[in-house]
């Protein structure tokens, strides 16, 4: 078993609390793979002041234990002497055993996590088939079984010419099995292991595909798990869905609207379910992502992808990278990578790539029109815009605005701090100090201790990702120009603190980069201080009243930071129940 802790992480590890929370998370790890539930509550009990840490490096220890766990399936054999699909038996005694004389294994043709395949011959209909059985025999675990058995049921309820049609269900010695149909051909894994496909020829082969999953959808089943290796291919050219080993039932709240509004049916706490370079962000976030429809649809768009360009959207040298590229960056556009790649599938699947669920296409079924708008050389719904859209989505978070939970009590923190410095600055000036040195160690050593303080303690939360870097850049890069105000006026030769108004635009571009890349609300918080600035210069004009323009920056600014830090420090109180 590798070990799921990255090394970069371990190195961070010291003594003390750091190492009692790698013996925590490491113990959790060794009851998973013992078959037990890990318990957080115990370790909250145990542990109170350590349970956030221990969250926090449990979510990448799991991950990485998720991923790594897959790597081994095909040496994933029991030495068991029960009932077990070893080599040792031969195919006539694996099915004697099992009570199932009907079925006359051929050869094995595939293997997963839990079960295996082969092509086998129905002695009773004298036909071919592809009989799916559970891996590991009797030694399965229940969890095992039941979405072995979830397979079977998801994909016998459905009834498409695209979905490979299961032929029959049942059970022998409480084992499951399947037959569905035998397609003879290839996968699309393989079909572009070679090159990227033209446009017309990879839309008529998908939209089938597509088809069948809106399907799908309709009959409340989530595949999961779409990619171009459970994509099958006939002699004839035909699509076919298969491997509904991650398909999940779901509900609609309303019989009014059979497409929106789902709520899985069952759920499964922390769990990263799917294909990496093929799973949307909301599957890579675990716990933290609501799974529907709309994440079938961002796999459909990424194996569109990779028909245009002949690789899939993030691929990286391990399935934890992958996945934070998933969580993290925006693919490159296929035409980047495919110059002759068709600008308009281009725009359909950069549309299903996007990470908010609410850009992308709202189902599968537009989707699908959208792919016969292009066969017919019509105008594609995914090139339309309109105002309202623009608007509406315009103070929505992105999908990076989680983050914000690991900084919410430290944004707080950081308010009281600016508004310290600020009256204590506007304090001076209205004492009458005129030498710029006070004011220069005020804010250069004040406010770059606080800026240490702050990045140790957000380190101590847990990883910082690349979005919070990309912030923090911003956020020193305007403390930078706050200090360099003092050094112009004094090039310049003017009075301490004339250029203070400039605080206020230069407060409200890091605001502006924020809302770019968390959440729109920030718009507002970038017009408050940029209202300021203008406002600050007006009392600097007035003679007859003091000016407290400091002041007025730093009971805005404040505010700025507060009560985004109060909402999302309530936000993350909430998750961690």
């Amino acid at each position: 078993m590798t070990d799921p802790i990255p090394e970069p992480m371990k190195d961070s590890l010291s003594s003390g609390s750091d190492a009692r929370i790698f013996q925590i998370v490491e113990k959790l790890l060794a009851e998973k793979r013992s078959g037990d539930e890990p318990s957080l509550e115990q370790v909250a009990k145990d542990h109170p002041d350590l349970i956030e840490e221990v969250k926090e490096l449990w979510k990448v220890a799991n991950l990485a234990e998720e991923f790594g766990s897959f790597s081994g399936i095909q040496e994933s054999r029991s030495d068991s002497k029960g009932d077990l699909l070893c080599v040792e038996k031969s195919n006539e005694q694996i099915l004697s055993d099992k009570g199932m004389d009907d079925y006359e294994l051929l050869e094995e043709i595939g293997r997963g996590g839990m079960g295996v395949i082969y092509r086998a011959r129905q002695k009773s209909l004298n036909r071919i088939v592809a009989l799916k059985m559970v891996l590991r025999g009797l030694t399965a675990s229940s969890s095992d079984l039941t979405r072995f058995r979830a397979e079977a049921e998801s994909a016998a309820r459905l009834k498409h010419p695209n979905v490979v049609p299961v032929y029959e269900v049942g059970e022998f010695d409480g084992l499951p099995f399947f037959s569905m149909q035998y397609i003879e051909g290839t996968t699309l894994a393989k079909k572009l292991a070679n090159r990227p496909m033209k446009g017309h020829e990879s839309t008529k082969l998908l939209l089938p595909v597509v088809e069948a999953i809106a399907e799908a959808h309709q009959q409340g089943i989530l595949h999961r798990d779409l990619k171009p290796s459970n994509i099958l291919i006939d002699k004839n050219g035909r699509a076919f869905v298969t491997d509904f080993g991650l398909a999940k039932r779901i509900v609609p709240d309303s019989d009014d609207e059979p497409e929106k509004n789902y709520q899985e049916f069952v759920t499964q706490t922390g769990a990263i379910i799917g294909t990496p370079s093929y799973m949307s962000p909301e599957q890579a976030a675990g716990s933290r992502g609501v799974i529907g429809p709309a994440s079938d649809i961002y796999s459909l768009g990424a194996i569109l992808y990779t028909t245009l360009t002949g690789r899939p959207p993030f691929q990286a040298a391990s399935s934890f990278d992958t996945v934070l590229m998933v969580l993290e960056q925006d693919p490159i556009p296929p035409r980047v990578l495919n110059p002759q790649a068709d600008r308009d599938l281009e725009m359909i699947a950069m549309k299903c790539l996007q990470k908010p669920v609410d850009l992308r296409y709202n189902s599968a079924n537009e989707l699908a029109a959208d792919l016969k708008s292009y066969l017919a050389n019509e105008p594609i719904e995914a090139r339309s815009s309109h105002f309202t859209q623009i608007f509406s989505r315009l103070f929505q978070e992105s999908h990076h605005a989680p983050i914000l939970e690991n900084w919410g009590l430290l944004l707080m923190l950081h308010s009281g701090v600016l508004l310290v410095l600020c009256l204590v600055t506007n304090g001076l000036q209205l004492s009458g100090v005129s030498d710029r040195w006070p004011y220069l160690m005020l804010w250069t050593l004040g406010m770059g201790t606080w800026a240490v303080i702050f990045w140790n303690l957000r380190h101590r939360a847990g990883p910082t990702t690349f979005v919070e870097r990309q912030i923090a850049h911003v956020w020193a890069g305007s403390m930078i120009i706050d200090t360099m105000l003092y050094v112009i006026e004094y090039q310049l030769q003017f009075p301490v603190l004339t250029l203070s108004p400039i605080l206020g635009p230069v407060g409200g571009i890091v605001f502006l980069m924020k809302a770019s890349m968390l959440s729109g609300w920030f718009y507002i918080h970038a017009m408050a201080l940029f209202l300021t600035g203008i406002a600050m210069a007006w009392l600097q004009q007035q003679s007859l009243i003091p000016n407290l323009g400091i002041t007025l920056f730093g009971v805005v600014s404040s505010l700025c930071f507060f009560l985004p830090g109060l909402k999302y420090y309530r936000q993350s109180k909430k998750s961690a129940k």
